[in-house]
């Protein structure tokens, strides 16, 4: 897929491949530098026809600042947060402006990001958190989410217990005991997704710990109208908050999370996380999908 013009709205799309240095890995976003001009109705019909689990809309912002106003919209609505399209933005903006530090004012407050650039030109982008917390889940919704999983609770990793984990969006955390577990996903779309709106989850983040600073990890995302996210920046930012708040994280702490392997589009995504702070890190790269 190219850049295009999407010529009814008169908007230039941008797509980029985020958490990776892959065009065909990581996860695509679409891209907005100027939505100025859409209101809401415009920018769902931009995200439905890219057809991404979620495109970013610059909506206003000041370059000499470098400040900027963000919203996401996956194919059915509007996302509070997106990660990934927050990191292919931030990259986009940093090819075009210089790398630097951005601050991206979105739904869940403000977002800052930093970028690099390596002797090759490459950006990648930190972004900080909105402050995270987890709490432990519920019987009932924990049942209702396995049952439409098809998972069992004997699938359940004993040492990392089932929470909703916030990092801008609420996430239900599920541990998979083994990896052959998480590698076989095949679960009901619409009983996932009716259970996921019944309760405000964007993803159900299915992780498996390899050791203490590597997780695997699986995204359903029925809600947005997606099987499944190839990396999820808003998950592994939940991530860091939940591991943090189970006591898994006793010192400053870096974590890798690869995702997306299952689906052919493998991706990195570094989070750390810092047992002081509330707020977590993550970091990963992005390239255009031209």
């Amino acid at each position: 897929m190219t850049n295009e013009t999407l010529t009814s709205a008169s908007v230039e799309i941008l797509r980029y491949a985020a958490f990776t240095s892959d065009p065909a890995g990581g996860n695509p976003a679409g891209v907005v530098l100027d939505a100025a001009g859409l209101d809401d109705a415009g920018m769902l019909a931009v995200a439905a026809e890219v057809g991404y689990s979620e495109t970013a809309f610059v909506t206003a912002g000041d370059a000499a600042s470098r400040r900027f106003r963000l919203r996401y919209f996956s194919p059915l609505a509007e996302v509070a947060f997106c990660g990934h399209a927050t990191v292919a933005t931030a990259v986009a903006l940093a090819e075009r402006l210089g790398p630097g530090a951005l601050t991206f004012d979105t739904p869940v407050g403000e977002i800052p990001v930093t970028t690099t650039a390596d002797g090759r030109g490459a950006v990648r982008a930190t972004l900080t958190s909105a402050p995270t917390h987890s709490r432990p889940a519920q019987d009932a919704e924990l049942d209702a989410a396995l049952a439409a999983l098809g998972w069992a609770r004997e699938d359940l990793d004993p040492a990392l217990p089932p929470h909703v984990a916030f990092g801008g969006n609420e996430h239900l955390v599920l541990a998979a005991g083994t990896r052959a577990r998480l590698a076989r996903l095949s679960y009901d779309f619409d009983a996932l997704a009716e259970v996921m709106r019944s309760r405000g989850w964007t993803t159900v983040q299915l992780v498996h710990r390899e050791n203490e600073r590597l997780f695997h990890a699986r995204d359903p995302f029925p809600v947005g109208g997606v099987v499944e996210d190839p990396a999820t920046g808003a998950a592994a930012a939940a991530l860091g908050g939940y591991l943090r708040a189970v006591g898994e994280v006793g010192r400053p702490l870096t974590i890798h999370v690869r995702q997306g392997e299952d689906m052919g589009r493998p991706s990195d995504l570094v989070v750390d996380v810092d047992p002081a702070d509330a707020r977590v890190r993550v970091t990963g790269g992005a390239v255009s999908m031209v």
